[in-house]
């Protein structure tokens, strides 16, 4: 409220600017208030789930952007800590997802097993598959789309595309093994 009261008085500004300065001063001052209160207790609900220190900080900050955007207006503090707790949770395991799927697969595994540093050749492999292969393998693996996300670019069905995954992995497996003697 200080910035909004000095602007006020030492400057000429609408009154559409004084309620945006006066709209930032509260999300500002719920901040700071939300961050004092729960900080700690939302940061120890992330680490928890997370067990990376970065991840948990980053959900803390999520959810006050959460709090400023979709809290519901007068909760009492047992239901704002609740509420906060929740979305807390439920942002952890979306990150717990969202890592999951970009988790290395089989083949992947193999390849740093055997300390190769250079994975060029792996992509060679994908350019050697056909089109419908190559474009699912890499919207999967070198975007990280999920399969149902895919399945929406490509105008296809999703269990199209999981075929056509599998199909290509398979393929790649047979180039990799030929070109390069994997198992």
């Amino acid at each position: 409220m200080i910035i909004w009261k000095i602007l006020c008085r030492f400057s000429k500004i609408t009154d559409r600017e004084k309620k945006t300065l006066a709209r930032t001063e509260t999300v500002n001052a719920t901040a700071v208030r939300v961050l004092k209160l729960y900080e700690n207790d939302i940061l120890r609900m992330a680490y928890s789930y997370l067990h990376n220190m970065e991840d948990a900080e980053d959900i803390v900050q999520e959810t006050v952007i959460r709090y400023w955007q979709k809290a519901p207006q007068n909760m009492d503090m047992a239901k704002e800590k609740a509420w906060l707790l929740t979305v807390a949770a439920n942002l952890s395991k979306n990150k717990i997802r969202y890592k999951k799927i970009r988790k290395t697969d089989e083949l992947l595994d193999t390849l740093i097993q055997e300390e190769r540093e250079d994975l060029s050749f792996v992509w060679e492999a994908v350019k050697a598959l056909p089109v419908k292969y190559r474009e699912v393998i890499h919207l999967f693996y070198y975007e990280g789309y999920a399969t149902r996300d895919i399945a929406k670019i490509l105008n296809r069905n999703e269990s199209s595309v999981r075929s056509e995954l599998r199909r290509g992995r398979e393929q790649l497996k047979k180039i990799l093994k030929e070109a390069y003697d994997f198992e």
